[in-house]
């Protein structure tokens, strides 16, 4: 149990790979302004238009390492191609803390790590939930350029991942054609949170 005291809440976005998740985060950033958006350090390479310090902040193995080290990480895994991403604690922590509502964006072996942090009462787990693998390995192809071994890592992945879904608090269905759908219910679901937890 955490021995943090949270006046803030939050929400955090997990699914499969290609689920969308990106793509549903930057929609509601824009529909709730006011919400922190923590920002997460990776060591992969930077995609056209990310910028650093609002996409992610890209940073070398070695600093990562380095961070890992010095304990400043809440959550952090290392993906299958060697990629290392994590949250830092001041990202999540420090906001909650000054009674904020944060989104964060992570890979479903991330959640156990702030399900053992943040109390239930101050977060709500969604998890997108998307097409087949099929649909999913198109829109994954078409984000950038990937190895068939990376992709049937991000296959096995997707297997794994879907088995998370039915631990969730709320399930948001992203399927292909359908974002306008996808956009009203996380929506109504953000909504419906923000009701709850501000005063």
């Amino acid at each position: 149990m955490a021995d943090h005291d949270f006046t803030g809440h939050l929400i955090v976005f997990v699914g499969t790979p290609g689920s969308g998740k990106g793509v549903l985060r930057e929609y509601v950033r824009e529909v709730f302004p006011q919400l922190h958006f923590a920002v997460s350090c990776t060591t992969r390479t930077r995609r056209p238009g990310e910028i650093d310090g609002k996409d992610y902040f890209f940073i070398t193995k070695e600093e990562f390492q380095k961070r890992i080290d010095e304990g400043a990480f809440l959550e952090w895994i290392e993906q299958d191609g060697g990629n290392m991403y994590g949250t830092l604690k001041s990202e999540i922590l420090e906001p909650l803390a000054r009674g904020e509502v944060v989104v964060r964006e992570v890979e479903v072996r991330g959640v156990e790590a702030i399900r053992n942090i943040v109390p239930a009462e101050n977060r709500t787990i969604i998890f997108i939930e998307a097409d087949t693998w099929d649909i999913l390995q198109r829109r994954i192809q078409e984000r950038a350029p990937i190895s068939p071994e990376e992709l049937e890592k991000r296959r096995e992945r997707y297997e794994r991942e879907r088995l998370f879904m039915p631990s969730a608090d709320i399930v948001v269905h992203n399927y292909d054609g359908k974002l306008d759908d996808a956009q009203r219910e996380l929506k109504d679901a953000i909504a419906g949170i923000l009701e709850k937890v501000v005063q």
